[in-house]
């Protein structure tokens, strides 16, 4: 398991060194070069996911490294079918390094885990963890969508061909690329939370128990409910849109990690994270 753990950090890094190139020399076959280790990164990834599935018959998210191995291996997973769908090939380098950050992080914790309990090995709760997780990693990508919005945006307006102008893909391919992450990530994080009430329900007796996570996974989707609303009845597009999805994303990390340390609840009994 170590080995496959330090050949992903060391897949994810190369990844992240040719997109990073790719972004200075807009050389083709530096994002050949990135694409694919990435993908093999990910094989390996699968790899150690299906093998803890495989050994314990529970969902690898018993503890914080195993939370965060699996919320790089969704970053990977869902930029790979976005780079598929609109050919961004810029947005490589938001998605390597963000894999690989949350990789090396978690290869600093410690992965001990006790007996593993039967609420992991629940239908209803790895539905819930995929399409949860799922979400998070599209509505990352639209975060970093918008920001590449914002800053080629900015290079237009000062009619500045620099750097970046000749780098970034148009504003619109840069929207359309983020409302489609934004819709994808909605649609996973509200069969999610379907899911997990459900799951509630069989484990605590109840669907809703006023938990943190469970009130800000709702304010969560509330934020990126009205941006949607927004979008599509009141017409936001460009700037706007990007603002609101760097903000709604800064919501969702609160959610993901300021509930965990500074909020108790009944998830992180049961998870430990």
């Amino acid at each position: 398991m170590e080995d496959l753990v330090s050949a992903v950090i060391s897949l994810y890094l190369l990844s992240t060194a040719c997109y990073l190139a790719y972004l200075f020399f807009q050389k083709d076959a530096l994002h050949h070069f990135g694409y694919y280790i990435l993908f093999a990164g990910l094989l390996c990834h699968s790899a150690i996911i299906i093998a803890v599935f495989v050994q314990t018959g529970a969902m690898p998210v018993r503890n914080l490294f195993e939370t965060l191995s699996l919320a790089a291996w969704a970053v990977a997973v869902v930029f790979l079918a976005v780079r598929h769908r609109f050919k961004l090939k810029i947005l490589g380098i938001f998605a390597a390094p963000a894999a690989l950050s949350l990789m090396v992080v978690a290869s600093q914790l410690p992965r001990h885990t006790g007996p593993v309990k039967d609420i992991f090995s629940s239908f209803w709760f790895v539905l819930h963890v995929v399409s949860v997780f799922v979400g998070d990693a599209a509505f990352a990508l639209a975060c970093g969508a918008g920001i590449l919005y914002l800053v080629q945006e900015r290079a237009i307006k000062n009619k500045s061909r620099g750097f970046f102008f000749r780098r970034l893909p148009s504003l619109e391919r840069l929207d359309a690329a983020g409302y489609t992450c934004i819709v994808v990530g909605f649609t996973f994080l509200t069969a999610g939370l379907i899911a997990g009430f459900i799951y509630a329900k069989s484990v605590w007796g109840r669907f809703w128990s006023w938990d943190p996570k469970e009130v800000w996974s709702a304010v969560t989707w509330l934020v990126y409910a009205a941006l949607l609303h927004e979008r599509l009845t009141v017409g936001w597009r460009g700037r706007r849109a990007a603002i609101f999805s760097i903000i709604a994303f800064a919501v969702l990390l609160f959610t993901f990690f300021g509930v965990n340390f500074l909020l108790k609840g009944h998830h992180g009994e049961f998870t430990r994270f």
